[in-house]
């Protein structure tokens, strides 16, 4: 979260470490470095140190860690350590927030399309309970019971201009509640003897312009005014969302996150305390920008391949970083020992999907690679190991926490094949002998 455009990316651990780890976690896997993630963090809150809480002073900035872009309880506990909660959306990221020991307000749980049973568990934890539709209001009332806090998710349709391909256009999203709609949604929560209230909106994702991020804040304040001055509702919270971007592409904008809140102040003087709704909280559920930068996919080389242009085939493939086949991401790629050899080549980095798109890289210029080559991927610390499945009968990589003084701990092992056998039902089967004989399951 610096500013100006990135520099050629480098790696926080030599190729040594790499092959001395690789004696005992054999690649792929992914690596986080918990140093640098806890840098982030701190720099985060020290740029959103003007937000005052209820009593005036400051400290009212928190993030809610998006769980879902690194879920992890390990990764969880050292941000809980820097001040902050978890940002849920199902039943399992809110088991792992309790696993990680942040409960109550530390939690906000944000869904669309809930099912009762997660609303339940929500509320018994004591989680912000962050409403997706208007007619969630009942469907919370009857499976769970009516908060003393909620929150509501906006979505501005045409009235924010600022889409991207990730997250889409608002007009067209299925997320949040209609202008109309919100202000109904308040005065019935109200009635219902909802007392405190905190206000939402995800509307960029990976947006790395501080003027297009801080304009959506400047979206929630005008909307807090109009809330108050319609209803009578102080707002308790708003919160920002996510979608501050990381530089993937050699030319992407860095953000730089002092810039960011100092434009949010701006807005905030110029609406909120200019109104007298001061002080209001501010929050927001990074989760990319936390982690993201901090993370590396380490994979060999297996293969290279010259057919109508040059492949190089990887023991990681799509399974474990979806984003260049979802969404044609740019990561930036070092190969081991041999970064500051020329870039005299041209490849297609992929790996053994049986689908055409399961490629890192397209056309990348790289230094010459040989077989048995160490490549890092970077970028990987959110949407990664996060994203992974189980095509082809592919199994998901291990995920290792490089600590201070240069220890790495394993926080998720690598599945085997077991693993992916687990919730097939032998018992009975024709081929249950088959399958205990060459892979035994217990």
């Amino acid at each position: 979260m610096q500013g100006d455009k990135p520099q050629k990316k480098t790696v926080p651990f030599s190729r040594h470490q790499i092959e001395e780890l690789e004696k005992r976690y054999p690649t792929p896997f992914h690596i986080y470095d918990e140093e640098a993630i806890r840098a982030g963090a701190r720099r985060l809150y020290r740029a959103f140190s003007w937000v005052t809480g209820p009593d005036g002073k400051k400290g009212g900035f928190k993030n809610f860690f998006a769980v879902k872009a690194l879920p992890n309880p390990f990764i969880l506990r050292l941000l809980r350590e820097e001040g902050m909660g978890t940002d849920c959306s199902s039943l399992p990221e809110l088991l792992l927030s309790e696993a990680a020991g942040i409960t109550g307000e530390e939690v906000m749980f944000t869904s669309n399309d809930t099912p009762a049973e997660e609303f339940v568990f929500a509320k018994k934890l004591g989680a912000i309970i962050n409403l997706d539709d208007i007619t969630h209001i009942g469907f919370l009332e009857n499976a769970a019971g009516i908060p003393d806090l909620l929150c509501f998710r906006y979505n501005p349709g045409d009235e924010y201009s600022h889409g991207n391909p990730i997250i889409g256009n608002p007009a067209e999203a299925k997320y949040g509640l209609t202008h109309e709609q919100i202000l109904r949604a308040y005065t019935i929560a109200q009635q219902k003897g909802v007392r405190r209230f905190g206000l939402h909106a995800m509307i960029v994702s990976n947006q790395c312009g501080e003027e297009i991020l801080a304009d959506a804040a400047r979206l929630l304040f005008n909307l807090a005014v109009e809330i108050h001055e319609k209803t009578g509702i102080r707002l308790e919270f708003i919160n920002l969302g996510g979608g501050i971007g990381i530089p993937y592409a050699p030319t992407d904008h860095q953000v730089n996150v002092e810039e960011y809140a100092r434009r949010v102040h701006e807005h905030y003087q110029e609406i909120i305390v200019k109104n007298g709704l001061s002080p209001l909280r501010i929050v927001m559920e990074s989760g990319r920008a936390v982690t993201g930068p901090y993370g590396y996919l380490v994979s060999r080389v297996r293969h290279v391949a010259q057919k109508h242009r040059a492949y190089v085939g990887l023991d990681a493939c799509m399974a474990n970083l979806m984003r260049p086949a979802l969404y044609g991401a740019q990561h930036q790629i070092t190969v081991l020992g041999k970064e500051h050899q020329p870039l005299d080549h041209v490849y297609d980095v992929t790996g053994s999907l049986c689908e055409n798109n399961d490629k890192f890289a397209v056309q990348r210029a790289l230094p010459g690679v040989v077989p048995g080559d160490i490549m890092v991927i970077h970028d990987t610390g959110a949407h990664g190991h996060a994203m992974g499945f189980n095509y082809n009968g592919k199994l998901r990589s291990a995920e290792i926490l490089m600590q201070a003084g240069g220890n790495f701990k394993l926080i998720r092992r690598a599945e085997t094949v077991n693993d992916y056998f687990a919730t097939l039902d032998f018992e009975g089967s024709d081929f249950s002998g088959v399958a205990r004989k060459k892979y035994p399951l217990k």
